[in-house]
């Protein structure tokens, strides 16, 4: 039996969810759909600026979970650019970061927000 997915720490979901060209039409063979938790590998190692491992104690999963993750992230991020197609941002396994306790991590956007006294999104 396999061992069932462990939900990854979220700080937030993105602004926007919809990424793409304009001219093409809006059926299925056009959108690649990224999961949520994929997007915040790409956020947390290429925006933020963390290490593999770094990433992986933010999000509460192994290394090498990570790496699954990022690698996969970044094949559909090259494909929504070379081949241009939507790219959606959507579903996975995830637990969102409520702000209420601790920020999850010290890129956690809602952790700037508190220190600056402003609304995260």
């Amino acid at each position: 039996m396999p061992r069932p997915i462990k939900n990854r720490n979220v700080c937030c979901l993105p602004r926007s969810n919809r990424f793409g060209p304009l001219d093409i039409s809006t059926n299925k063979e056009n959108y690649v759909k990224m999961k949520v938790d994929e997007y915040e590998t790409i956020r947390l190692i290429d925006l933020e600026g963390l290490t593999q491992e770094e990433c992986a104690n933010q999000m509460g999963v192994a290394r090498t979970t990570v790496q699954g993750i990022y690698n996969d992230a970044r094949k559909k991020l090259a494909e929504s650019l070379v081949n241009g197609k939507i790219l959606l941002i959507d579903g996975g396994e995830y637990s969102l970061c409520d702000g209420r306790e601790a920020p999850c991590g010290k890129v956690c956007p809602r952790r700037r927000c508190k220190k600056a006294n402003i609304k995260a999104e």
